[in-house]
């Protein structure tokens, strides 16, 4: 029996694209799962919209980025079950597009990857909140700064020493931190760095983002 070669490879295409597909809405059931707890009404919010939005791009394989090292070894200590998912999808994860870059000094931009995987320019589309992974580096600090939406961070691997206003302490795996609106906040990480998903609702302008006039302390701390 003569087996049609362009019927099979058409075949093994969609596998992996189904294969892919449940990789990926794993890693959403599971970043909604974090949310569906959180006290703040716009957490709830955020996690049934990820969960109903049809997702219309395709998350394909793509080269692993700079941090990708990192990325991993963090991820790989963690318990979490948001970390082990977002670990088996980090190979379809586009990490690197920060909304916010434009406000960013490059030498602060280079301290964190972020990864957008909902809001208004997509790659799910959402007009009201937005969604995504934040990967900071080892040994780092990243200084005071503020935005009009409100904000909070789930911290899924790693740790960090969280200042949110006049909250200071170490956060690490389970943390959830919550900035209201205009509340300047910073984080320094030990030898592991961290991933933190984060959301924000409220007025989910990026031109706001900015950082404190203390800036240059904050720098040289």
């Amino acid at each position: 029996m003569k087996i049609d070669q362009s019927s099979a490879d058409i075949s093994d295409l969609d596998a992996l694209v189904m294969a892919q597909d449940e990789i990926i809405q794993d890693m959403l059931v599971e970043i909604a799962k974090v949310y569906e707890t959180e006290v703040d009404i716009q957490g709830p919010h955020t996690a049934n919209t990820l969960l109903v939005t049809p997702t219309p791009v395709a998350f394909e394989s793509v080269p692993p980025c700079s941090l990708d090292a990192g990325m991993r070894a963090v991820l790989a200590n963690s318990n979490h079950p948001a970390a082990r998912s977002v670990l088996a999808a980090q190979h379809l994860l586009s990490w690197g597009s920060n909304p916010v870059e434009g406000n960013t000094q490059s030498s602060i931009a280079a301290l964190i990857s972020v990864l957008t995987l909902m809001g208004p320019e997509g790659p799910i589309p959402a007009p009201d909140v937005r969604l995504g992974l934040v990967y900071m580096r080892p040994d780092s600090y990243y200084p005071m700064h503020l935005h009009d939406a409100d904000e909070t961070y789930a911290i899924i691997a790693g740790q960090a020493l969280w200042t949110a206003g006049d909250d200071i302490r170490m956060r690490g795996v389970g943390s959830m931190i919550h900035h209201p609106s205009m509340m300047p906040h910073a984080f320094r990480t030990g030898a592991e760095g961290f991933i933190a998903i984060w959301r924000w609702s409220g007025d989910i302008n990026t031109h706001s983002y900015t950082f404190t006039e203390h800036l240059e302390a904050d720098l040289l701390a």
